[in-house]
């Protein structure tokens, strides 16, 4: 009998711990990153790429996981087609030749059960350099539609495109060398 209750004790323990466990696929109707860039120091230029791609693992007891996304740099938009075009060009992003972009983190940070900061590495131009991502939102809901948990938030970062030979009108100062990364993201649990 008591062998019976060790058992089922370990059984449950081992299934809470499989529900707090998981793999999300990034669910792209509600995930893009968007970007900020001062215009001559004076306005914001600002920007999304709106096809987006990934997988997240999360272990909430182990406070682990994974996140791999991929942007489609050629979905770039800023409302403007000829600057879309300009920045799908060899001058910024050369889309011909690096059709995308990604951010892979391994270093999850978290605050009770909530990500507050993945660190990893961005991926641009065939360019990588590390970069933290830090959440100025997150949660995990169970969607009501869907019938599956769903987790996301927003996060950011500032990068410099020079260190992704990002370097058109950088002497000329047309445009700042930092750019806010924001992330919007939400994964559905799989």
């Amino acid at each position: 009998m008591k062998k019976t209750l060790l058992a089922i004790l370990a059984v449950s323990a081992c299934a809470a711990a499989l529900a707090q466990s998981g793999v999300y696929k990034v669910d792209p109707s509600h995930t893009k990153a968007i970007w900020e860039a001062k215009h001559f120091g004076t306005s914001t230029n600002r920007g999304q790429w709106d096809k987006t791609d990934g997988e997240i693992t999360l272990d909430k007891v182990a406070k682990s996981g994974k996140v791999d996304v991929t942007i489609d740099m050629s979905s770039i938009n800023t409302g403007i087609a000829p600057f879309n075009s300009h920045l799908k060009g060899p001058d910024f992003f050369d889309v011909a030749t690096h059709p995308t972009a990604r951010f892979v983190g391994e270093q999850l940070k978290f605050d009770g059960d909530k990500v507050v900061e993945v660190a990893g590495t961005m991926t641009i131009r065939g360019k990588a350099n590390p970069a933290v991502l830090k959440a100025t939102s997150y949660n995990c809901y169970e969607n009501p539609r869907l019938k599956r948990e769903v987790c996301g938030g927003d996060f950011e970062t500032v990068i410099k495109r020079s260190a992704y030979d990002v370097n058109w009108g950088l002497a000329e100062k047309f445009t700042s060398d930092d750019i806010k990364v924001t992330i919007q993201v939400e994964a559905i649990k799989q």
